[in-house]
């Protein structure tokens, strides 16, 4: 005959007993025992043996933020070129005289802005999309176009050459926002595009040629510059600031 054991619940279980759930944070990686050493100071009151408060920025997996870079011999930092044209910059006030004048070679519009000419209203009409007006610097190229509000579903882009027309690429348009034509009948979306300026492209007489392109209800819109398409060339644009501003430039390094 079987006899009844009164067993523990604890063994009864084949089950592995059960444990809390602890989060742990993650820790920064050990610190050098030369590093430890230093940055434990300790206090200089006679009487105190508290050490001073250290602070370390670690990432969201508590490693460290700072990495030691190595260079071999005859090996050279890669220096993005808009650093060192704003490093010339500076190089240049400092060794200059009495006149703080130096030169910055930047992409210049070969075209009236758009926006400027008193038909703008009427070249949209006929055209149905019209760029605005273009604004550049050494990072890039910046524009606005207006379209008419002909369907919700639209596309606006940019097509651009670096090289007369041999190849191509195109960029799409981001919407900004819509406003009322002037004859307060017809609504007006504002598309926006930024072009990213490659640095071989801030050489003298360098060229971008683009158009914009209209896409809406199967139909297919171009504002070309009247055939002659949108440029933009590279020219040395002189600069003149006074002598109690050189200081300042430190803030665009």
């Amino acid at each position: 005959p079987q006899q009844d054991k009164q067993v523990n619940s604890s063994s009864s279980s084949c089950d592995p007993a059960l444990r809390p759930i602890i989060r742990r944070r993650a820790r920064s990686l050990p610190t050098s025992p030369e590093r430890r050493k230093r940055a434990e100071v300790q206090c200089q009151v006679p009487g105190c043996l508290s050490r001073m408060n250290r602070v370390r920025f670690a990432d969201a997996l508590g490693l460290e933020l700072t990495e030691v870079k190595v260079f071999q011999s005859g090996e050279d930092p890669s220096i993005p070129l808009h650093v060192l044209s704003r490093l010339s910059i500076n190089s240049d006030l400092w060794y200059s005289g009495s006149d703080l004048e130096f030169t910055m070679q930047c992409l210049v519009p070969d075209f009236q802005q758009p926006a400027d000419f008193v038909d703008f209203s009427s070249r949209l009409q006929e055209q149905q999309v019209c760029l605005e007006r273009v604004t550049s610097s050494d990072l890039g190229i910046s524009g606005s176009i207006h379209v008419h509000n002909i369907a919700f579903e639209k596309m606006v882009s940019v097509r651009y050459t670096f090289n007369q027309w041999k190849s191509f690429c195109e960029l799409c348009a981001q919407w900004h926002s819509s406003i009322p034509e002037k004859n307060g009948q017809n609504r007006v979306d504002v598309f926006t595009f930024f072009l990213h300026v490659p640095p071989f492209l801030l050489q003298l007489c360098s060229v971008v040629q683009f158009a914009v392109r209209y896409q809406v209800n199967g139909q297919e819109y171009w504002d070309n510059n009247r055939g002659k398409n949108y440029s933009l060339t590279c020219w040395s644009h002189p600069l003149k600031m006074p002598r109690e501003c050189e200081g300042s430039w430190i803030h665009f390094i």
